[in-house]
């Protein structure tokens, strides 16, 4: 059931407690889970933003950064510093499109390729800190990315 303005069962009161959002605990799971990931990634020298940015690349070499932005959903603001680390570091190639030099593609190095090895080990360590079945896991990926459609389109 969905409650929007007006059909809420708590008061107006009771609809600013902390307890009654489901904003915050969503929040919290977030960084927990980042955290979580954090001693992971420190082993691969990777922040989990550049982890993301990396299965991206892993998946798909060789995209735009504006299409990388469009699958994270983050803006060239952030995503900009984040890409120039990852060059600095030598796993990304940044350069321009040969069909549009006004177009940024990524691509991986040798050593962004490389990195995918040393990566495989990662999901199934924090499927192991994570207690849930994968029912659960597949009904909780599934209400995330009904709220993120919802809120983004």
């Amino acid at each position: 059931m969905s409650y929007c303005e007006g059909d809420s069962p708590l008061s107006v009161e009771e609809s600013l407690l902390l307890d009654n959002q489901v904003c915050f605990p969503l929040y919290s799971a977030a960084n927990a889970v980042i955290r979580t990931y954090r001693p992971l990634l420190d082993e691969l020298d990777l922040t989990y933003s550049q982890y993301i940015v990396m299965m991206v690349l892993w998946e798909s070499d060789a995209i735009s950064v504006k299409d990388l932005g469009a699958r994270l959903y983050l803006d060239s603001g952030t995503l900009t510093p984040l890409l120039k680390r990852l060059e600095a570091k030598g796993y990304v190639i940044r350069s321009r499109s040969e069909v549009d030099e006004r177009v940024r593609v990524l691509k991986l190095s040798e050593e962004g390729m490389l990195l995918k090895q040393k990566a495989l080990s990662v999901p199934a360590a924090m499927k192991c800190k994570i207690p849930l079945d994968l029912d659960e896991m597949i009904v909780l990926k599934k209400l995330c990315e009904k709220v993120i459609n919802s809120l983004e389109h």
